[in-house]
């Protein structure tokens, strides 16, 4: 048996069973198709299964089976092939559904569909080869930070020919001969998730972070409206550069002291928030890796390399910082 995926493409029939039922009763020796009864538009009226099934091949079976499908947009064409696709048509299956339906309809006409297989797969190919040619993504608007500049890269709308759609269209179009094989798939407009001016409202605060002049910034709505004074790291215990986010804020914080030398007896112990002891002053903003913003008591380190990588400000001034910073403000650090 083929390992390929072969599924059976159905339409909507009203008031038929659109596959052979299950346990149904064989046809019997002469028993004919009932008056009304159609498959895909073919009427079987009074044949039996043995006629109805030639009929179907007669009339379907070479358009079913070397069919092509046409896809035109963007001035581009591409086709695909019945073959191509895996399409295979049971035409004594079609008219054991011609025969079944007929019992059931108790009179009425019913139009059943034709027994027609195809390779999911290969429609999912081509119509993703369509989409990969003519769908451009959406772009999103982004904030782009310097130390001196904070500014916002706009927008772009994309566009798409909805592939999904466009496979059900052409599976259907596979299935059923009566169905038009040209399509003329429209460019949709595809609107990005985040537009200029909702990042501007979202992204309202920024900070930088310039170690080499001992700068932090406070950009509010793309312009500086303050700029500190800090510390920095020491050469031994550099602050990372890079971009990074305030993660958390707290008032008179806890020190969980590193389990690091430098920290004497204190490693790997932790200071109560206001403490004598604890080097942290006031507020704390952490950026990443038990790296924050912090007020020091030691003023006379700030403008200069002093930390263990943290960054310094005067008490006053971190007190100040804290209340302009949301948590999830972006921060670089150069």
């Amino acid at each position: 048996m083929p390992t390929r995926l072969i599924v059976i493409a159905c339409c909507l029939v009203a008031g038929a069973a659109l596959a052979v039922p299950a346990g149904a009763q064989a046809p019997l020796p002469g028993e004919r198709i009932a008056a009304g009864i159609t498959a895909a538009g073919a009427d079987l009226s009074g044949m039996t299964v043995d006629e109805a099934a030639v009929a179907l091949e007669s009339v379907y079976g070479e358009r079913v089976a070397r069919g092509v499908v046409t896809v035109q947009a963007a001035d581009i064409t591409w086709t695909l092939k019945s073959a191509a696709a895996g399409v295979r048509f049971d035409a004594a299956t079609s008219a054991r559904r011609a025969l079944y339906a007929g019992r059931a309809a108790l009179g009425q006409p019913v139009d059943v569909p034709l027994a027609v297989t195809y390779t999911k797969g290969a429609v999912k190919r081509f119509t993703a080869r369509i989409d990969k040619r003519l769908s451009v993504a959406a772009r999103d608007a982004t904030l782009k930070l310097s130390i001196r500049r904070v500014r916002v890269t706009h927008s772009r709308r994309g566009r798409s020919i909805n592939a999904r759609a466009l496979a059900t269209q052409i599976a259907a179009a596979l299935a059923d001969p009566r169905l038009p094989r040209v399509f003329l798939p429209k460019l949709v407009s595809v609107k990005p998730k985040l537009t200029a001016d909702k990042l501007r409202a979202s992204a309202a605060t920024a900070i930088t972070i310039q170690q080499s002049t001992f700068t932090l910034r406070l950009f509010k709505h793309l312009k500086v409206v303050k700029t500190y004074k800090v510390a920095v790291g020491q050469p031994q215990y550099p602050t990372p550069r890079g971009r990074f986010a305030i993660v958390s804020k707290q008032v008179d914080p806890v020190w969980s002291v590193p389990n690091s030398p430098w920290a004497g007896e204190l490693a790997g112990t932790t200071v109560v928030g206001g403490s004598a002891a604890n080097p942290l002053k006031a507020r704390w903003m952490g950026i990443a890796n038990g790296v924050g913003i912090h007020g020091t008591g030691e003023d006379g380190s700030i403008g200069s390399r002093a930390s263990h990588g943290c960054i310094r400000m005067h008490v006053g001034d971190v007190v100040a910082l804290y209340k302009r910073v949301p948590v999830g403000t972006p921060v670089l650090i150069g």
